[in-house]
């Protein structure tokens, strides 16, 4: 792979087979699939990083069907897939494409796992979203990337970018969730401390070398192994800090594409193919404005590339949105917090805390108003509705110590900075707790006295809290409740941090049919126009059926593309 520095390398005729503009997990599969294809591509991105939100997200990829699923639940089939989603979503997407992704998933892993440092393996346990559904699964659809060794990059590992502060541990140590299990076992545990002090011993060294750890997992292992797998193919060239000035098209259809990087332009002929990759419109303004009216950007947890620069190049050529969706993005409720060098850190409350034994969220009458062990998409939906913001997740002391809250980590230690600021209230009482977080004194009385009433009967009439597969995964069954969401708020002192609903995603995005080619207003395919990833209208509706149900159909419509492109060219 060739790194480019400058745009004047760039031969005034260079041309490529494909240029794939955004350098995200779709956007580094689709580069990645071409290459392994034998065609010359051009990955552009905008930013100092390659990576996108995928680098800051879990990892999670949603592909039923491949051989990883079959390992921990056979019983699993593409049918019962097709019922699921057919199910959750209905008319809100194509089934055909729907069903191009069941249909190609497996290959499009089978074809990185064989020829690429891509690796996946199963959960072995992470069900489905809307678990009650039929068609649902309990696992082996949600695949996790296997850790990476970012040394193996070399001078390449410091392009990735860099996970979440709030998410690492010990200036910059990953952890996924088996990590976590593990360090919180430390003292109860032999397997626990082993595992713990490697962990430990493998970071003490890296920083010995390294600004940050080495060993990544989540989406950071599969940014990893893309980027260490496109480093091996000479015939890819990425260039950084670049963007899309135009695009090009003529009546046989795309033809070139215009650069912009620090004053230089440069337009690009491309031979066979443009990969729309960009990672959505979130951070556009007016995008925002038209889109997701009245939810300000420091809500949006995403990376910050994703400016939506390159739609407005696409719709000029031709291009248009697809209709239908639930929510034109997918949702998590969000904490803010001020951080030292004036950066906002925006955390997702996606599994850690709020579907604890012994917590509750409450909005401004202090009243429970969602089931908090739903989906994070369900919630931040919930969140939106009047009279919910900001909302309010709340704890007893036993809950924190256990579980942490937001950006406050399990154990109770360490608490003055995050009081200092204000990102956490705490009171002793719960009508002091009230009066500090301006809510109705007697609605927060009366929610968490019914919520240590379910707790004593395992049951949550009003939400239902606690009562599907999904709900219970994300409890806690060793705190020995008969309901394993439930438990009762009664040690002070009392917590609380603020929510709000966060964007983590785009699922409004360019219409495409099952090649990923994306149609034009007579819906019809633009000749050598793609669009993957949050670029292109979510086959998933605006419904968040399960865990990695961006980066499921990111990996199989970049397989997709690439394929069809690379035909396109041999004609």
């Amino acid at each position: 792979m060739q790194l480019l520095s400058s745009l004047s390398a760039l031969p005034e005729s260079s041309s490529y087979d494909l240029v794939v503009i955004g350098a995200g997990g779709a956007g580094l599969a689709a580069a990645l699939f071409a290459a392994i294809a034998g065609q010359k591509v051009l990955l552009v991105e905008r930013t100092e990083y390659v990576g996108g939100t995928t680098a800051w997200s879990g990892g999670t990829t949603w592909i039923p069907g491949t051989r990883h699923a079959a390992s921990v639940n056979p019983q699993d089939t593409l049918a019962d897939a097709k019922r699921y989603l057919d199910n959750a979503i209905g008319a809100r997407s194509p089934a055909a494409l729907r069903q191009a992704f069941l249909d190609h998933g497996a290959q499009a892993v089978e074809l990185l796992e064989s020829r690429s440092e891509v690796h996946y393996r199963a959960y072995p346990k992470h069900p489905d979203y809307i678990s009650e559904l039929g068609g649902s699964t309990l696992n082996g659809r949600a695949l996790e990337p296997l850790p990476f060794d970012g040394r193996l990059l070399g001078d390449l590992f410091a392009l990735i970018r860099p996970p979440i502060p709030e998410f690492t541990v010990l200036g910059g140590m990953m952890v996924d969730r088996t990590d976590i299990n593990h360090l919180l076992a430390l003292g109860k545990s032999f397997r626990s401390f082993r595992h713990a002090a490697k962990l430990l011993a493998r970071h003490a060294l890296d920083r010995l070398r390294h600004p940050r750890g080495t060993r990544l997992v989540m989406g950071n292992a599969l940014v990893g192994r893309l980027l260490y797998s496109l480093s091996r193919h000479a015939n890819v060239t990425l260039a950084l800090n670049t963007s899309v000035r135009r695009i090009h098209r003529e009546a046989q259809g795309i033809a070139a594409v215009t650069l912009l990087q620090t004053g230089q332009h440069r337009t690009v002929g491309v031979g066979a193919s443009l990969v729309l990759a960009s990672g959505g419109f979130n951070r556009n303004a007016q995008l925002r404005a038209d889109l997701l009216p009245g939810v300000p950007a420091d809500w949006c947890p995403s990376a910050p590339g994703h400016t939506g620069e390159a739609h407005g190049l696409a719709q000029h050529v031709g291009a248009h949105y697809g209709q239908g969706d639930l929510s034109p993005a997918f949702w998590a409720p969000v904490s803010k917090r001020l951080r030292a060098d004036g950066s906002t850190a925006v955390f997702p409350h996606f599994m850690m805390d709020r579907a604890k034994p012994g917590m509750l969220a409450v909005n401004q009458a202090g009243q429970r108003f969602v089931n908090e062990s739903t989906s994070y998409h369900l919630f931040g939906l919930t969140l939106q509705q009047p009279g919910n913001l900001p909302a309010y997740l709340v704890c007893d002391a036993v809950a924190l110590r256990k579980y942490g809250i937001g950006m406050v980590r399990p154990g109770g230690k360490g608490l003055e900075p995050f009081l200092a600021d204000g990102y956490l209230a705490q009171a002793d009482t719960l009508d002091a707790l009230a009066h500090k977080l301006g809510i109705d004194t007697q609605g927060l009385q009366a929610s968490v006295a019914q919520i240590n009433a379910y707790a004593e009967t395992g049951v949550d009439p009003d939400f239902q809290r606690g009562s599907t597969a999904y709900s219970q995964n994300m409890g806690d069954p060793a705190a020995g409740g008969k309901n394993p969401n439930l438990g009762p708020l009664r040690q002070a002192p009392y917590y609380a941090v603020r929510l709000y609903p966060g964007d983590i995603g785009a699922a409004t995005g360019f219409a495409t049919n099952a090649d990923a080619q994306v149609l034009g207003e007579d819906n019809t395919p633009i000749p050598g126009l793609y669009a993957v990833g949050n670029d292109m209208q979510s086959i998933m509706g605006g419904v968040y059926t399960a865990p990695g149900i961006t980066l499921g159909p990111g990996v199989v419509f970049a397989y997709l593309a690439a394929r069809h492109a690379a035909a396109r060219n041999s004609r």
